[in-house]
């Protein structure tokens, strides 16, 4: 016996070893796509026009019923949440039970009963499914509508419009909306204080009686339920319930820029922008190309294994995600690719989506990329497929959408089927990467300085309700009793005292840096009063010597000497070495501006801009308006690290930010009272 068990594991190993050598030297070949056999769903017909949808499963004693009313969405203008509050007050009672006595009995039974503007929804234990259907019958057929309910629900929507007017959130979907789908369109409009403030009680009774009608809707009901009886039961429960015309509606169409735009709404509480990058779409559910535009969508940025999701959040470290959906719809479709993001990387963040989008439209994603997307809708289908309510979905799908009867049994094989091409020429078709309208909402004081030196797209500028405004201003009031002197008095106190820096008589800081793989050292003297040398030298060479000796000075390099002259000497004289920041005392303090995400100070001296940070009192940049072969330029130049010496506190790295190239400088060595010579000025 122990020797057949020793031949059998040994064949076994062997087996073993021959299928891991192909699967080595051969990747197997996909299977073909699971059949999917769905429950037949019963469905019938009531004479008022409302449609029964029963999938029957016994796996647990429970069972539920969901009512769709199928309307088109209609504009309600000035009204607008007329329909939303009808559909809150739906249930508060009905003309046989109280409102008391219709949530006690809910509750009593561990039941659950909701309505809202386009339908309702029940579940239950089995054995008080049929009472529990009857009360959301008694709901739907019979509710009734009080001023004081009214009242209430007036109030409570107003609050809730007052909560959401700082919300970044909701400020930045309600423009998109509005902007995406147009003013006049049922999805663009929103609910304000003003619209609510017009809604009547009459209206809501003329809402509910004008669409809450049984011909335009579905009965879904799922769960341990005996189909005949529940058949009787329905019939019972909504065979009353009136039919009526629906009336009749035109949807306005939605249209794209002609070019890409972005559309910028201001919000000064932000502490992050949320980027949309969206585009109206026509796609429906059954379409040719729906399946390679689900796969299109999914690989660029359908979960954390997306292009989005690896490039701003796992490569940039942008936002902790970023996603794309294509929103399918009879109606009006969308394609949005969105992100959340810190105000100093928006414009960086911006660029990345677009790039992305652009990317998979212009070139073909992998084969493994599709094949994984395939893959993955493959097990979420199969996995879904099993539970009653998908059954159910489907059914409802497949009336709603007039599809055909095996439209979902086919489902996997139309995914399988979709090839390379098809999905790039999905997103060439949905995702309009140069028609799309780039929504940010953000603190514009923060984002806007860097997202137009970044973008080469049109920035239009929104307000909170989606009206066309103007650029919003870019810095924040001056507090009062705050000036020049002030500010540059509190940098002295920052960086060590009055006392210590009126101590000071000379100062030599030597740094350097390096270009292009070779070392830059930069050596500069200042004396009291007010004489400057600064020595520019690489691989022990001189390349550049500026001297001021209080009265006049020079500027040597390429073997060529300039004495200083008019206005450039004339600033010369006016520095107050050795600390410069004394003469500007005599600028103007001319705004406030974010510096990567603190606020500063902003002086203007002649041609420079000096920047010192709010809370810290340090000076963190400067920008000098210098004249270049093709005009004006600036030349910015940032100070931090800043670390003590003999009491007084020097930024030990400088960067200086010359077109493309950064200098970027750290100190080596600082000297005070030391080191320096009244030869060092001649």
């Amino acid at each position: 016996m122990k020797t057949k068990i020793l031949s059998f594991v040994a064949i076994l190993a062997i087996t073993f070893a021959a299928t891991a050598q192909r699967d080595l030297n051969k990747q197997p070949k996909p299977g073909p796509a699971p059949k999917i056999k769905l429950g037949k769903p019963e469905k019938f017909t009531l004479s008022n026009g409302l449609q029964v949808i029963m999938v029957e499963n016994h796996k647990l004693p429970r069972a539920s019923a969901n009512l769709t009313i199928d309307n088109k969405p209609v504009f309600e203008g000035s009204k607008a949440g007329l329909s939303s509050m009808m559909g809150s007050l739906l249930g508060n009672g009905t003309t046989s039970v109280s409102k008391d006595d219709f949530n006690e009995k809910i509750d009593y039974l561990g039941a659950n009963v909701n309505f809202f503007q386009s339908g309702a929804f029940a579940s239950s234990l089995k054995k008080y499914f049929p009472e529990i259907l009857g009360l959301m019958a008694d709901g739907v057929k019979n509710s009734v509508f009080s001023q004081e309910e009214f009242d209430k629900e007036v109030e409570r929507t107003l609050e809730g419009l007052k909560n959401n007017e700082k919300n970044v959130t909701t400020i930045a979907r309600r423009v998109e909306d509005y902007l995406t789908y147009g003013k006049n369109h049922p999805f663009g409009e929103y609910t304000t204080p003003e619209s609510v403030k017009n809604i009547t009680l009459a209206d809501i009774k003329n809402n509910y009686n004008a669409y809450y009608k049984p011909n335009n809707a579905y009965l879904v009901i799922v769960g341990d339920i005996n189909p005949k009886e529940t058949k009787k039961l329905v019939k019972k429960l909504f065979g009353d319930w009136k039919k009526g015309t629906i009336p009749a509606y035109t949807m306005p169409k939605t249209t794209n820029p002609s070019t890409t735009e972005i559309n910028f709404i201001n919000m000064p509480n932000a502490v992050q922008s949320e980027i949309a990058v969206v585009n109206n779409i026509d796609l429906t559910l059954g379409d040719k190309d729906y399946y390679a535009a689900l796969l299109a969508n999914n690989i660029l940025g359908g979960g954390g294994t997306a292009r989005l999701f690896m490039n701003l959040r796992e490569d940039k470290g942008y936002t902790y995600g970023s996603y794309s959906r294509l929103s399918q719809s009879r109606y009006a479709g969308t394609f949005r690719a969105t992100a959340s993001v810190r105000n100093m990387v928006t414009d960086s963040a911006m660029v990345e989506l677009q790039k992305e989008i652009n990317k998979i439209r212009y070139q073909k994603v992998s084969e493994e990329e599709l094949k994984n997307a395939k893959a993955k809708y493959v097990g979420d289908f199969v996995m879904d497929v099993q539970k009653p309510r998908t059954v159910a979905r489907f059914a409802l799908n497949i009336a709603r959408y007039n599809l055909p009867d095996n439209f979902y049994e086919k489902y996997l094989a139309n995914i399988n089927a979709v090839s390379l091409d098809d999905v790039q020429n999905a997103a060439i078709k949905y995702f309009k990467g140069d028609k799309a309208r780039v929504f940010i909402t953000g603190k514009g004081i923060e984002v806007l300085k860097n997202l137009e030196k970044t973008s080469d797209y049109a920035i239009k500028y929104f307000d909170k309700k989606g009206n066309a405004t103007t650029k919003p201003k870019m810095s924040l009031p001056i507090p009062a009793g705050v000036t020049a002197t002030t500010v540059v008095d509190k940098y002295f106190d920052a960086i060590g005292g009055k006392d210590k820096v009126a101590a000071v008589k000379s100062v030599m800081i030597t740094s350097s840096a390096k270009v292009q793989g070779m070392q830059l050292e930069l050596t500069q003297k200042n004396a009291a009063p007010n004489k400057t040398s600064v020595v520019v030298s690489m691989m022990g060479n001189v390349m550049q010597k500026t001297v001021f000796d209080g009265t006049k000075g020079y500027q040597e390099g390429r073997g060529q000497k300039k004495e200083m002259s008019g206005k450039e000497l004339e600033e010369a004289k006016n520095t107050k070495a050795p600390f410069e920041d004394e003469a500007y005392k005599s600028g103007t303090l001319d705004r406030i501006e974010p510096v990567d995400g603190n606020n500063a100070y902003v002086i203007k001296y002649n041609d420079t801009e000096v920047f010192y940070d709010m809370k810290s009192g340090l000076k963190i940049k400067t920008v000098t308006t210098a004249k270049g072969p093709q005009g004006e330029i600036k030349v910015p130049r940032t100070f931090s690290d800043y670390k003590e010496v003999n009491g007084i506190k020097f930024p030990h790295k400088t960067t200086i930010k010359q077109g493309p190239m950064d200098l970027n400088f750290e100190v080596k060595e600082i000297k005070i009272n030391e080191g320096v010579s009244d030869s060092d000025f001649q």
